[in-house]
Formats: C-alpha cells, sequence, structure tokens
C-alpha cells in the first residue's frame, strides 16, 4: 500500500505553533504523523517562509520576544526530529519543481512561493494538501490535489 503523505503548506505549518483558525486540524494531523499512520511533508522553501511569517508576527507585535524564541526554536527542533526520525519528508528545491511552478505562476497569477508549495506536492503525489490559503486551496483542487481548507 502507498504511503499517505500529507503536504502543509507554510500557512499549515505555523498553525502548528501559533494558535489561529485550523489550529486543532493540524494538531490531529501532526498527531497522526507521530502514531505513524501518515508522513507529513513540505518544500525546503516553507522553511524559510515559516520563520518568516513568525518574524513579522514579532515585529508587529502579535507575539512577544520570549514568544517568538519559543516558537521559532519549537519548528526547528521539530522539523529535525520528524526529518530524522523519517516522520517529515522535506521536499528540496529540484529544476522539475521550479519549471512546474513557473508554469503555475503564469497559469493562476500567483506567487512563486505558492507555485512551489503547489508544484511540491504534485512532485511527491502528496495524498492531502493543507493550506489556511483559500485561493491556494482552489488552486490545488484545480491541479488535482486533495486539498483541505483548514478554517
Amino acid at each position: 500500500m502507498r504511503e499517505l503523505i500529507v503536504y502543509l503548506d507554510s500557512s499549515a505549518i505555523v498553525k502548528r505553533y501559533i494558535e489561529e483558525p485550523g489550529s486543532s486540524r493540524v494538531r490531529d494531523t501532526y498527531l497522526r504523523a507521530y502514531s505513524g499512520s501518515i508522513i507529513l511533508s513540505y518544500s525546503i522553501w516553507n522553511i524559510g517562509e515559516v520563520l518568516g511569517v513568525f518574524d513579522r508576527a514579532r515585529r508587529i507585535g502579535r507575539i512577544d520576544e520570549q514568544t517568538h524564541s519559543i516558537v521559532r526554536r519549537r519548528f526547528l527542533l521539530e522539523v529535525r526530529r520528524m526529518v530524522k526520525t523519517a516522520l517529515a519528508l522535506v521536499i528540496p528545491m529540484k529544476i522539475r519543481i521550479l519549471g512546474e511552478s513557473w508554469k503555475l505562476i503564469e497559469k493562476y497569477h500567483i506567487y512563486g512561493a505558492d507555485a512551489i508549495q503547489i508544484a511540491s506536492a504534485k512532485y511527491i503525489k502528496a495524498t492531502e494538501f493543507l493550506t489556511g490559503d483559500e485561493k491556494l486551496h482552489k488552486i490545488a483542487v484545480d491541479e488535482g490535489l486533495n486539498s483541505i481548507y483548514l478554517v
């Protein structure tokens, strides 16, 4: 049987560390990964993007300095631990993924980062695509992904 691979876009990953609508669904997804029933996945690009979201939340006062330090550390440690124990797959930036993302940019008029996420999920044949971005969800569905909109 094929492994179940759940792709988390950056907005879904953030919901793991900062409480917002959809966070409980993301927590349940991580529990499924820790129980061994799925493998989490995300692009190497997502790691930098998530760090940027955490930094912006600190700069605009959504989270304080201490919370920023905690969520940043938890995120990086959890990524390392999950990859090391094969509970998560970090998709490298490949020419094939970039080429597909360029087509998506022109087809849907979206940011490169969003296109990379869809192209990465398609590349690994993700069984689910989790996102908190409604526009990205609709595009993912159009592209044949089993997308779940986290609200």
